[in-house]
């Protein structure tokens, strides 16, 4: 089903006449990723051995960096050479052909909580209090903002007490009573917070402090999510023979020394250094994403499945949006009104440093918790 609201929401895209029903057919894609990920994840951790579970994790890590590396390079040529619309045009065709495969090759169904209603009053809670949480966070150089900030939190609160309640729950907080499971979470939305908003960093670096085009930018942008589809299923391989979050809190030790290494990047920089932040930076996440998925989904039951791949992609998620909007706070605080232009790299530099700090922290909260998770691990049971 999620597959077939992707593929509808992109030829809405496609033939969207007004910015309204462009936006709306972009939102209809956000419901059928989610839905899609969600089960795709579920799927696996049910149909594959708990042996080869982070093996099968790691593939599917690795495809999402791949697409990562191609899309851009991909992308550039079709917009520049036929327009926006032909972006939509390609991923109808392929999305296409991934609809027919499941419905093909997939045989069977994995179901779990088959029978359970949808809690459509906890849904809305949660996107109401999580848009005003994060809304809040990036316009927080404005003083009326914290109200924002303040209200979605009370209404996240208010959401988990609601979740606690009800028999079918949008979101089962029921499953955070696991400490190991909540700490491993916490680790994931740390470490997503942590590396989102270096692929911007770079991207200012390069084309605004260094006054480089496009095209040189981006192919040496490639060189991080190519090392991540590298290192993601090997990752994985690691995490069925060795504890997975061992594996992932290693790849966080990595990241960290990535970070300090841009805590000095500036226009003098040899490029040569920038490189090697960079892969260092790509080797830990690709030790991190899929043996810390593998941690979350094995220290739980897997009738619970669904809901803990739920719960890993939400915090993949909100951490991604909460490390660029922190960036954009960031940036709004230093450089105020001023344009991001190479007049103003000074203040861009000074900004980047500032987010790569809030980046090495996140990235060693995640290491804290991620250890302490290890040391109070057990199964969840009700």
């Amino acid at each position: 089903m999620g597959q077939a609201i992707i593929l509808f929401g992109i030829v809405l895209s496609c033939i969207s006449i007004s910015t309204e029903m462009f936006f709306s057919a972009r939102i209809l894609q956000g419901i059928g990723l989610a839905i899609a990920n969600v089960a795709e994840i579920a799927i696996i951790v049910l149909a594959i051995s708990e042996e080869n579970r982070g093996k099968a994790l790691g593939i599917i890590v690795s495809g999402v960096y791949l697409g990562t590396s191609v899309s851009p390079v991909v992308c550039g040529f079709l917009v520049q050479h036929f327009g926006w619309k032909s972006l939509f045009l390609i991923t109808i065709f392929f999305n296409t052909i991934g609809l027919i495969l499941m419905l093909v090759k997939v045989k069977g169904e994995w179901k779990t909580n088959e029978n359970d209603k949808l809690d459509l009053k906890g849904m809305a809670l949660y996107m109401v209090g999580i848009l005003l949480f994060i809304y809040g966070i990036t316009i927080l150089y404005d003083g009326k903002a914290i109200i924002l900030v303040l209200l979605g939190l009370m209404l996240l609160v208010g959401f988990g007490f609601y979740e606690l309640r009800q028999k079918a729950p949008a979101f089962n907080v029921k499953l955070f009573k696991n400490h190991s499971f909540t700490l491993y979470n916490f680790a994931g939305l740390c470490g997503y917070l942590a590396v989102m908003a270096i692929t911007t960093i770079f991207n200012y670096h390069f084309q605004i402090v260094r006054g480089w085009n496009p095209q040189i930018t981006g192919m040496i942008m490639l060189i991080s999510p190519i090392v991540m589809t590298i290192t993601s299923p090997n990752a994985g391989k690691l995490s069925d023979k060795y504890h997975p979050q061992k594996i992932a809190t290693v790849g966080m030790l990595i990241t960290v020394f990535a970070f300090a290494i841009l805590l000095f990047m500036d226009k003098s920089t040899p490029l040569y250094i920038i490189v090697i932040a960079m892969v260092l930076e790509a080797i830990g996440m690709g030790l991190f994403s899929s043996p810390n998925m593998n941690a979350i989904m094995s220290s739980i039951d897997n009738k619970y499945a669904a809901h803990a791949s739920a719960s890993q992609l939400t915090m993949r998620a909100i951490g991604q949006t909460l490390s660029l909007s922190l960036m954009t706070l960031v940036f709004r605080l230093i450089m105020g009104s001023l344009d991001l232009t190479s007049n103003n790299y000074a203040l861009i530099v000074k900004s980047s440093q500032l987010v790569c700090i809030i980046c090495a922290v996140a990235c060693i909260l995640a290491i804290i918790v991620s250890v302490v998770g290890l040391k109070l691990e057990k199964k969840i049971s009700f």
